[in-house]
């Protein structure tokens, strides 16, 4: 007898996210995408949009989120601009529909730093105070039961599953690590920026070139510090993030600096990584001396790091890499969405990078 299906609605599927989510779903098992949205094509079919979907999602047509009856789904992925996932939260969760958001919505706890950073006003600070973070690595048992997820950013997942096992080392011992001296220097290639035009990433400006951006602040930065401290049980944290943009599609790289207060501790870094990632599928804890590359997780939900200690000093540094548009965004969410109906997370996930 064939199990039922997983009905999932994807609430803008236009964009690079969301043809990751049709892409990752479309060879998903135990999942039907049963409704699709975008208010501009309105009645295109999928693959007239997406040709690389031929075979896999012929069936599929773009409506309006009025026309989805998103409600008759029993999940919904928001692969939008931030605000309309809890424009739409509380109609779905009445109707018992989860919510996985890969958007900002449900991220920060704070109403007022959320309004600081996205100069939005929260629009159910209720459903907030409930929904959960969304990084299964750190936060998998309240995942479980959760009826609104908040997904991870894409930077924010390499940094924090970088310092994962150092965050939950300070706050086994309280004052090993300079917690106020945090620095993680990202870089992502441009399809973290979006599919829109816009001048700044055209080949001619992008090709041949590489920028920081977002020095004033970057919106990740809460985010991440918010999960930094949650980890290592303190409040007493300070992080520098300074993005880049690569002239590459897809694929991030986190070189993060943390500094032991005392040079003459002695921690076998690379026997920690291991250990607390080990029985973490889409961590890969490289061996001793590795630098890890984008191209080692391009289109892979995995998510490869390297520790290092120059000197036996009392620096350390952590490199991570993913991509962005898997495991910093859709894959993730779809990780989320196993999690979330009792499913090995590896379904439909299971699967190397695309090499070269």
């Amino acid at each position: 007898m064939q199990e039922k299906k997983i009905k999932a609605g994807i609430v803008g599927g236009t964009g690079y996210t969301g043809v990751e989510l049709l892409r990752l779903l479309s060879r998903h098992p135990n999942v039907e995408v049963c409704a699709i949205t975008s208010r501009k094509d309105a009645g295109t079919k999928v693959t007239a949009m997406y040709p690389s979907l031929r075979g896999f999602m012929d069936d599929l047509v773009f409506t309006t989120p009025e026309e989805a009856e998103l409600t008759a789904c029993d999940v919904v992925f928001f692969a939008t601009p931030h605000g309309v996932a809890m424009s739409m939260a509380r109609e779905l969760t009445a109707a018992g529909v989860k919510i996985i958001d890969l958007a900002a919505d449900f991220r920060l706890r704070d109403t007022d730093t959320f309004k600081t950073w996205y100069k939005l006003d929260h629009a159910c600070p209720d459903l907030l105070e409930e929904s959960v973070y969304g990084q299964p690595e750190t936060m998998r048992e309240k995942m479980k039961n959760a009826r609104i997820l908040g997904m991870a950013g894409c930077y924010p997942t390499s940094i924090e599953l970088g310092l994962l096992p150092l965050m939950e080392y300070e706050k086994a011992h309280p004052g090993t690590f300079d917690l106020k001296t945090i620095i993680a220097d990202s870089k992502s290639g441009i399809s973290g920026s979006g599919k829109k035009a816009d001048v700044s990433i055209i080949t001619a400006e992008m090709s041949d070139n590489f920028h920081a951006y977002g020095l004033k602040g970057h919106r990740h930065t809460p985010e991440i510090e918010q999960q930094l401290k949650l980890l290592a049980g303190t409040d007493d944290l300070k992080l520098t993030f300074v993005p880049h943009l690569l002239p590459t599609i897809r694929g991030i790289h986190s070189t993060i600096y943390i500094r032991l207060k005392d040079a003459t501790t002695q921690i076998d870094l690379q026997k920690l990584y291991e250990d607390r990632f080990a029985d973490e599928y889409f961590v890969d804890v490289m061996p001793a001396g590795s630098t890890p590359e984008t191209r080692s997780v391009r289109g892979s939900n995995f998510l490869r790091l390297a520790v290092h200690r120059p000197g036996n000093g009392d620096l350390i540094i952590v490199l991570a890499v993913e991509d962005n548009l898997v495991k910093g965004a859709a894959g993730q969410s779809v990780q989320a969405m196993n999690i979330l109906f009792g499913l090995d997370e590896k379904t439909g996930l299971d699967a190397p990078a695309l090499v070269p």
